[in-house]
């Protein structure tokens, strides 16, 4: 690819970045044909390229206070996980990669085959703001999950995610950064919180 196509995607990428970091739009492939669009550019980057954009971004935008705001979500997503080790808790989304920004959720994977008995734990723990089904189509294949919305003291959310406990060796493939969500487990968060708080889990290189 030449090096003008590269500069192109590049200053793609970084439009996209700005319409998702101050919310302008909501959905990757929107803000890359939104923003080729408005620069007149007829080439798109990767959802790699813009994720990388965007992180730098929220990085320019935040300074430190986005590593406060990493550590504080990563030591609230543990206590969440330790009150719901039953259902083997598995931290994923930016809290995990280590590329959230303000506003951004806790995502937390857990584990029931039965959603009804995991959802009467929750609202036992914690304040349930919405729960609901949602669909993810993949290989052909269309899975269900259900989601709990938790609002926590602190102002900030979680979004748990109940998936079936035959599910918890499997592992889907991230749309934006191309590699498998391996995301963390109780004992692994705990780990990266006392050896570097603020580790990021991002490929290197994906195609």
């Amino acid at each position: 690819m030449s090096r003008n196509k590269e500069e192109r995607k590049t200053t793609v990428a970084r439009e996209a970045a700005k319409l998702l970091y101050y919310k302008i739009v909501e959905e990757y492939k929107q803000a890359k044909e939104e923003a080729a669009r408005t620069l007149g550019i007829n080439v798109l980057p990767s959802n790699f390229e813009v994720a990388l954009e965007l992180d730098n971004v929220a990085e320019a935008m935040e300074g430190d206070s986005r590593k406060d705001l990493l550590i504080r979500l990563r030591r609230q997503a543990l206590d969440v996980m330790a009150d719901l080790k039953v259902f083997h808790p598995r931290l994923i989304g930016s809290v995990w990669r280590g590329t959230a920004r303000k506003g951004s959720d806790i995502d937390i994977t857990i584990y029931s085959n039965d959603p009804e008995i995991a959802l009467n734990v929750i609202r036992a723990k914690f304040n349930v703001s919405k729960t609901g089904y949602t669909f993810r189509t993949e290989g052909g294949e269309t899975e269900k999950f259900f989601h709990v919305f938790v609002s926590l003291p602190s102002g900030d959310k979680v979004e748990l995610t109940i998936r079936n406990l035959e599910e918890m060796k499997k592992r889907n493939r991230c749309d934006i950064f191309g590699d498998v969500i391996k995301g963390l487990t109780t004992s692994q968060l705990q780990q990266v919180l006392e050896r570097d708080a603020l580790q990021k889990f991002i490929p290197k290189i994906t195609k």
